[in-house]
């Protein structure tokens, strides 16, 4: 089987592109440990996978949490192949409507929370492992709405630079995949309603020059091609956006 004895951990695997990320590495059999904060997230993700995977809450904006994961990846599964930190959370605001509240919450789980993740996971991933992380399409350019979110991504690649050099040492490769428009059951954005999260996959269909929105599989094969296959590449991102981010011309 392609990923047979490898082990791998992946911070936000619960639903959408980290709970199909998880699935296509136990299919392939690997060990794998998913996080989430919501108890019936994983609970249903437990039922989704079985018993192939260990499925513990953890949230990556509460320090005390990232430092116990570490203990607990360590004692269950021993050295790590592959670490995913695909956590984040997004709320659209016109810049003038921010709150420190609100500020606060996007940076303590998309950047403050990745980060102390990977600083304290790292010792336990085998030398010659990878990192791979979540972004966005949004990590560049501007949208209304999104100038907290955004920075809180470009930060996060800027994060994936440093750790790509502080961990060459040991010949860990550490890469970004950066969605565009993705069919999730939160689309990514914190608190949609059922008719906000169809207009916003319309949304999507309308501007992505492939004329649709990307499924978390496609997302999934991406980040495990980075993870495993690109053993020449480090420092990357590899956008999976449907050429949104490359200003490609849309078909008419």
């Amino acid at each position: 089987m392609r990923y047979e004895g490898k082990k791998a951990v992946i911070i936000g695997g619960t639903h959408g592109m980290g709970l199909a990320t998880a699935k296509q590495l136990v299919d392939g059999g690997a060990s794998v440990l998913i996080t989430g904060r919501n108890p019936l997230n994983i609970e249903s993700a437990q039922e989704t996978l079985g018993g192939r995977v260990q499925a513990i809450c953890s949230d990556a904006s509460d320090m005390s949490d990232v430092t116990l994961l570490s203990a607990i990846v360590g004692q269950r599964l021993g050295r790590i192949d592959f670490l995913h930190v695909n956590v984040g959370i997004a709320e659209l605001e016109p810049f003038d409507e921010v709150t420190e509240a609100s500020y606060d919450r996007q940076f303590a789980v998309n950047t403050k929370g990745a980060f102390f993740t990977v600083q304290r996971l790292s010792p336990i991933i085998g030398d010659g492992g990878s990192i791979v992380m979540t972004s966005s399409v949004a990590d560049e350019g501007a949208e209304p709405g999104m100038s907290v979110y955004s920075a809180t991504k470009a930060a996060l690649v800027s994060f994936a630079s440093g750790f790509a050099v502080e961990l060459l040492s040991r010949n860990i490769r550490v890469n970004v995949v950066s969605p565009g428009f993705i069919d999730t059951p939160t689309k990514g954005v914190k608190g949609l309603s059922d008719e906000e999260r169809k207009a916003f996959k319309e949304i999507g269909d309308q501007v992505t020059p492939m004329r649709r929105n990307g499924t978390a599989e496609e997302v999934a094969r991406a980040v495990l091609f980075l993870a495993f296959e690109a053993t020449f590449t480090t420092g990357a991102k590899l956008a999976v956006d449907g050429g949104l981010g490359q200003k490609i011309s849309a078909a008419a």
